[in-house]
């Protein structure tokens, strides 16, 4: 069992973002308490909380991680309702690299032209 600082210590998230995380609804397990009414956390809390850091990095919204949350809390038996929200997830990071990649294209392009522009003293703009 761990405390409240050893999850935000593992995980980065100030204790103040671990609260949040629970009254949220953006835990998968109940968080369970001490005999002095202080949170202690499971190996696979801090594990569902390092998934949802990702999760969100990867733009997933609030929400989305609240019903995913709340599906596993329900247990079994939603296991289908959980890959749609996972493949949805999937689906917008995939156009979201599609995007970066095709920005990624027009940045090396300008390089290349203003490389080049430089390489041979070039006059007028590269643009």
């Amino acid at each position: 069992m761990l405390s409240i600082g050893e999850v935000a210590k593992r995980t980065g998230l100030s204790v103040h973002a671990l609260r949040l995380y629970e009254r949220e609804g953006l835990l998968a397990g109940t968080i369970s308490r001490d005999r002095s009414g202080r949170r202690v956390y499971r190996s696979s809390d801090v594990e569902w909380i390092l998934n949802c850091i990702k999760f969100r990095a990867s733009g997933m919204s609030l929400a989305s991680i609240r019903r995913l949350a709340e599906l596993v809390r329900r247990g079994e038996g939603n296991e289908a309702e959980r890959l749609e929200v996972l493949r949805e997830h999937s689906s917008h990071i995939s156009a979201e690299i599609a995007q970066l990649l095709d920005c990624l294209e027009l940045v090396n392009g300008k390089i290349a032209s203003y490389e080049r522009h430089l390489a041979e003293l070039g006059t007028g703009d590269p643009w």
